[in-house]
């Protein structure tokens, strides 16, 4: 699994998630973006329509209908109903599932938490993670 840490410092997760979804999707995969924080998830679902102009990405919630058919699908557990292989975690707290990657959103206020998932993580087989921070409205790739 590869899990890639991003440090928010000029953008809440709402915004950076339709760049992730969008790669995601050119990579032929699926996505599923969780968080806690059911406005955030609101927030996150718009930011996918609208945040990037020449496309829109479709998304929906997992309790939806049809959630098992959308290419990107918002919920508040790591349960990858439209059988996502990718997971964003947006509000910044690590949750387990079995994915072939995560990426772990996390603002300044959770910095502590990432540290720690980012040892815990460390002593695990098989796990490779990588470190991304954003510096003059770009990311950047480092310690």
């Amino acid at each position: 699994m590869r899990v890639d840490f991003y440090q928010l410092t000029s953008d809440p997760a709402e915004q950076v998630l339709p760049l992730i979804a969008q790669r995601t999707l050119a990579a032929g995969e699926r996505l599923l973006v969780v968080s806690g924080d059911s406005a955030q998830l609101a927030r996150a679902g718009d930011a996918l329509w609208t945040r990037l102009p020449d496309s829109f990405l479709a998304n929906g919630h997992a309790a939806d209908p049809h959630a098992a058919r959308q290419p990107i699908v918002l919920s508040s557990t790591p349960d990858p109903v439209n059988g996502a292989r990718f997971m964003a975690l947006a509000d910044g707290v690590w949750r387990e599932g079995a994915f072939d990657r995560v990426f772990y959103l996390f603002p300044p206020g959770r910095i502590d938490d990432a540290r720690g998932c980012w040892r815990m993580l460390g002593t695990r087989e098989g796990v490779e993670r990588r470190y991304w921070r954003q510096e003059q409205g770009k990311w950047k790739e480092g310690p």
